[in-house]
């Protein structure tokens, strides 16, 4: 809360602004009658003479060309583009756009390549994206040159954004927090205590905050309408596969089929041949070898006890 010395300061320098405004307004009323002088009915001599003059229709028609010239070239629009060219390469259509936008005074601001995915190698091709930005004025010969670079334009989009009352709104807020803040200033000389002191630096404080956040976002919407941004997407024209019919396709169709299916067989026989080898040779002969040993063991183990046997008897 304001203390009250602080609160009679700010009403004092109120009513020393309210009386050099009804000051300005007085020299104004004084200085009405030479107006009216000037603008009195003319006689009859006066108003023939005018009648005879032609009227300045050219002179006036050109001050309101002039006037609206004016106008338009003080507004302030965020012109945004977003296209998508198709060519032939890729990189040197980037390369292309590079010297577009700085030959019109602008720079590239980030620049991407992702290559496009397919089971084909040869299909694999490079898509390029590129933000620029351009001056305003160049906004629209830089579009139209980076446009005549594709052979297909299947996307565009184009927009503009008015912001000239925002930025109107902007400076008369920071022209007011300004005059508030010399206001402050003023006070603080005129503070005899410590607190008063404080709260008044306070206050300046915070009027400082307010006035750099509306000068940041003046600043961002001037260079946001002074630099018109156009971001293009680069890429080759997709190919467009078109499926043959008829019986001569249809056959030819299953005959690389059987091929296809006959060269896969034979090759997992390769394969299974090739895997089977080292299994046979250093699993399954040793097996074998071994379990043929113990069979011919057993065989003449039984047969020793049956000669055994007769002679015993």
């Amino acid at each position: 809360m304001k203390s009250p010395f602080i609160l009679s300061l700010l009403l004092v320098f109120s009513i020393s602004c309210s009386r050099q405004a009804a000051t300005e307004t007085t020299m104004a009323d004084r200085a009405s009658p030479q107006t009216a002088q000037a603008t009195a009915p003319k006689s009859e001599g006066d108003m023939k003479s005018s009648e005879a003059a032609p009227e300045p229709k050219t002179a006036l028609a050109e001050l309101n060309k002039a006037a609206a010239t004016n106008e338009a070239a003080d507004r302030r629009i965020i012109r945004n583009a977003d296209i998508t060219i198709e060519v032939a390469s890729t990189t040197e259509a980037q390369q292309r756009v590079t010297s577009i936008a700085e030959f019109h005074g602008g720079f590239v601001v980030t620049s991407e390549a992702k290559q496009r995915q397919d089971a084909d190698p040869s299909k694999r091709t490079l898509d390029v994206k590129l933000v620029v930005r351009i001056p305003a004025n160049q906004f629209g010969p830089a579009l139209a040159e980076i446009t005549r670079l594709a052979s297909n334009l299947p996307e565009a989009n184009v927009s503009g954004q008015d912001v000239t009352e925002d930025f109107i709104d902007l400076e008369a807020r920071i022209k007011t927090q300004k005059a508030l803040e010399l206001q402050f200033l003023e006070i603080m000389k005129q503070a005899h205590t410590v607190e008063d002191a404080l709260e008044v630096q306070s206050q300046i404080a915070d009027v400082r905050a307010d006035i750099e956040r509306l000068e940041g976002r003046k600043r961002f919407l001037e260079n946001r309408s002074s630099l018109s941004t156009i971001t293009v997407n680069i890429r080759t024209p997709k190919i467009i596969e078109v499926n043959p019919t008829g019986i001569r396709h249809t056959v030819r169709e299953a005959v690389a089929e059987s091929l296809e299916m006959a060269s896969g067989m034979l090759t997992f026989f390769i394969r299974f041949v090739i895997l089977m080898v080292p299994i046979f040779v250093f699993v399954l002969l040793p097996a074998g070898l071994v379990i043929r040993y113990l069979v011919r063991r057993a065989k003449r183990i039984r047969l020793a006890q049956a000669l055994a046997t007769p002679s015993a008897s």
